[in-house]
């Protein structure tokens, strides 16, 4: 299962750890570069590294309190150990540290390392560099063990056997660097993980995290940071790629890049928390990101703000549970998609709102793709979900370019800054009448997902939170009742209806999308809807795994977790949903002000 993973990284890399002590998954040296362990999406062959018990065993884990150290205790009849787990966040390289410590009695354990690079599909030439260390090179990668453990090989997997008694630990540090140049130089395990706690707590306490659902926040900030970029600011969607939306299915898609979709809702859980260093290394990332022709501005970028993401198979790997294609890159990012305009104004908006850093260049930039926009905004687009379909004219991506021309005229009206407002009042005045006029139903009392049809989509609950709507106007009530009737299913919002009658270009069904599920929260709570809202809040947070981290979607029937893991825009939803419940600063009334 999805949830049997937890993640350990250190803002340049991730990997995922099974409740079992394998690591199934991890992409070296960056988010997005190829992986060395597969198996998550394939089986041993693809590559993994286990450390478990040789006799039959329990276990249970949890994160060390306040930090990214996984820590899995494994209990047999004689003995217990507990092994610990970590990546070590900038010390100048990649390292993934595994100690084993003795807790009660002797226990006898197994280490299997299987590097297989390439996606799991290339086998390294493994040879002894020194008494204690491994390397394990193919191409331009190479991969150093180090371990006083006596290994061996067997079966092309460097194999150990060995105990640990109470008091006891065996340490295993695998490091990542260049073929062309010497390994990487050693580190010390336990100074690391001290180091490593450190690291994490430091930078917790940095923050401002209060009220009854702090620890959860903690935890999705920390997951969050996990997944950013530590060299650029960039955060990614997801560590992930291909992990199923319905299991046995073909809508598998990579999510190991940043999208600007996430922008504005992302800076106001940081910035709410407290965390304005990353606010800032956010928001400049962004700017570089989308610098040059509006024309060419995508949905998506690379952490480093690479444009070029182009969409292939890795067709050896049979994917989750049978789950293919499993797909590298993503070809969305060429896709047309008008909310980004919207997204991107509103982030501005938002950091001077708050007396947050903006290059001196961003209003320049800012007024050249509002001209773009106003060239542009009757055309149909992709939507904020990427249909691979047909292009239509989506209402929530109409209400996105009114929110760039809304944000526009805020910027002079507001800031002091310099424009064409009577023509930007007159454009931000037409797309709100277009909007009226061919996104609302007003035989149902509700927006619709696109222009002319039926079917609902959940980023409507977003209407109001982004100022296109006051939450006290029928219209709103109406659209988020359409929503609960059409999209709410066992106690989870899907995005739209898949078997609708509009053509989204993909195959099969998806479960239910856990960031629209917290916007129906935030939601309720801007209708007065409080006790509504606090249920489905609590019924999200039932679903966490026991590490508290969320997936993409979750499948109610089947009560499991679907989709990329974890993902960014389900813990900035929980983020966000917490403030909106709990704290005087919410990001329902941050967007909508003024």
């Amino acid at each position: 299962m999805i949830a049997d993973y937890g993640l350990i990284g250190d803002g340049e890399s991730a990997a995922l750890v099974r409740r079992d002590g394998s690591i199934d998954w991890l992409c070296w040296p960056r988010f997005d570069s190829d992986a060395c362990f597969a198996r998550l999406l394939g089986d041993e062959a693809n590559g993994f590294w286990r450390i478990r018990p040789q006799d039959r065993f329990g276990c249970q884990r949890a994160y060390r309190p306040r930090t990214l150290v996984l820590e899995t205790l494994f209990e047999t009849s004689e003995a217990s150990a507990a092994l610990i787990d970590f990546m070590s966040p900038h010390n100048g390289g990649s390292h993934i540290v595994r100690i084993v410590e003795g807790r009660r009695g002797r226990m006898r354990l197994r280490m299997d390392l299987s590097l297989r690079f390439g996606f799991g599909r290339v086998v390294p030439w493994v040879s002894r560099y020194d008494e204690k260390t491994q390397t394990a090179i193919a191409g331009p990668s190479m991969a150093v063990l180090r371990t006083a453990v006596p290994v061996r090989g067997e079966g092309m997997t460097t194999i150990a056997e060995f105990e640990v008694a109470a008091g006891e630990r065996a340490t295993f540090v695998l490091g990542h660097g260049p073929s062309h140049l010497p390994p990487p130089p050693p580190i010390d395990p336990l100074e690391e993980l001290e180091r490593t706690e450190r690291f994490w707590r430091d930078w917790l306490a940095k923050g401002e995290v209060e009220g009854p659902y702090a620890s959860a926040v903690e935890r999705s900030l920390i997951t969050l940071k996990a997944m950013s970029y530590a060299p650029t600011g960039g955060i990614i969607a997801a560590p992930t790629t291909s992990l199923p939306e319905r299991y046995g299915g073909e809508r598998n898609w990579d999510y190991r890049f940043s999208w600007i979709r996430d922008s504005t809702l992302t800076l106001l859980a940081l910035m709410n928390t407290g965390h304005h260093d990353e606010a800032a290394d956010w928001l400049a990332w962004l700017h570089r990101a989308v610098a040059g022709d509006p024309e060419d501005m995508q949905i998506m970028y690379g952490v480093a703000g690479e444009r070029r993401l182009p969409e292939w198979v890795a067709d050896w790997l049979p994917g989750y549970r049978g789950s293919a294609p499993v797909r590298i890159g993503n070809a969305a990012h060429a896709q047309l998609q008008l909310d980004v305009y919207g997204e991107l104004m509103d982030t501005a908006h938002q950091a001077r709102r708050a007396g947050m850093p903006l290059q001196p260049s961003t209003w320049g930039l800012q007024r050249v793709l509002i001209d773009h926009v106003a060239r542009i905004w009757r055309n149909p687009d992709a939507g904020i979900w990427e249909i691979r379909g047909p292009p239509r004219r989506f209402t929530y991506s109409r209400v996105m370019t009114w929110v760039v021309f809304d944000r526009a005229v805020k910027a002079v009206e507001r800031q002091g800054l310099d424009g064409p407002v009577a023509d930007w009042r007159a454009l931000r005045d037409d797309i709100r009448a277009d909007v009226w006029a061919n996104g609302f139903d007003r035989s149902r009392n509700t927006f619709v997902q696109a222009y002319g049809e039926a079917p609902l989509d959940a980023s409507l609950l977003l209407l109001a939170q982004v100022g296109f709507v006051q939450p006290d106007d029928p219209a709103f009530a109406g659209t988020v009742a359409a929503v609960e009737q059409e999209l709410l299913s066992d106690g989870f919002v899907r995005r739209y209806r898949t078997d609708a009658a509009a053509d989204d270009g993909v195959a099969g069904d998806e479960a239910a999308f856990l960031a629209c599920s917290f916007w129906l929260a935030d939601a309720y709570a801007m209708l007065g809807r409080l006790d509504d809202a606090q249920q489905l809040f609590e019924r999200l947070m039932g679903i966490r795994n026991d590490l508290g981290l969320l997936a993409e979607e979750y499948d109610p029937v089947r009560r499991r977790f679907a989709g990329n893991f974890p993902q960014a825009f389900s813990h900035v939803g929980l983020i966000n949903t917490a403030s909106n419940l709990g704290r005087a600063t919410q990001p329902n009334q941050q967007r909508r002000q003024d």
